[in-house]
């Protein structure tokens, strides 16, 4: 089935999904499938669930003195992600997935996932992580950073979440990377100052 068709001849009920989710989910779903897409990103979008990927960077981190403080900082970043999107937006907003909201349109290339859309988790979770790994080291950063991007993709790709689901994980995983290097920096300079 052609999700364009099903977006713009109003096919079914788009139970207020907005013209911006609409056209760029039928983008994606139109041009970007093929063997290889197929293939590559159900496996990045396992590298990002419940953000395996990064709890074990952030405990490698921790393994080493010099990078447990990044490793303590990854950790933290996920976790104020977590409370803030999956505990308290999920459950608040309580937005249908794209595959509950056109099942015409699966089957799925991975496993439906449960819970509700808004916003993407691992998406949040992959970019609070690689926010703090870019502020303390450009060199492990920007990998994580693609990486993260990749993860973030590949929700919308696999017809999970709505482009904006992912846009809301980015800037939430981002705010928890940057006020987690903030307060982590603060507590520093007041250490110093004693």
């Amino acid at each position: 089935m052609k999700i364009r068709s099903v977006f713009l001849k109003g096919e079914n009920s788009l139970n207020g999904i907005n013209g911006f989710d609409g056209a760029v989910m039928a983008f994606v779903q139109e041009h970007f499938h093929n063997i290889v897409t197929d293939s590559v990103f159900p496996i990045i979008t396992y590298l990002g669930e419940a953000g395996v990927i990064w709890i074990v960077i952030g405990l490698v981190l921790l393994l080493l003195k010099k990078t447990r403080r990044q490793g303590v900082l990854v950790l933290c970043a996920m976790a104020a992600g977590f409370l803030l999107g999956e505990i308290l937006l999920k459950n608040t907003i309580c937005r249908e997935r794209p595959f509950q909201t056109f099942p015409a349109f699966t089957p799925l290339l991975i496993s439906p996932p449960s819970g509700f859309s808004f916003p993407s988790g691992h998406t949040c979770s992959s970019l609070a992580a690689a926010t703090v790994l870019c502020g303390c080291s450009r060199k492990r950063g920007i990998p994580a950073l693609v990486l993260a991007c990749l993860i973030a993709f590949s929700r919308i790709f696999l017809f999970v979440h709505w482009p904006t689901d992912v846009l809301a994980g980015a800037v939430l995983g981002v705010t928890c990377g940057l006020l987690t290097l903030f307060f982590s920096k603060k507590l520093q300079e007041k250490k110093l100052s004693q």
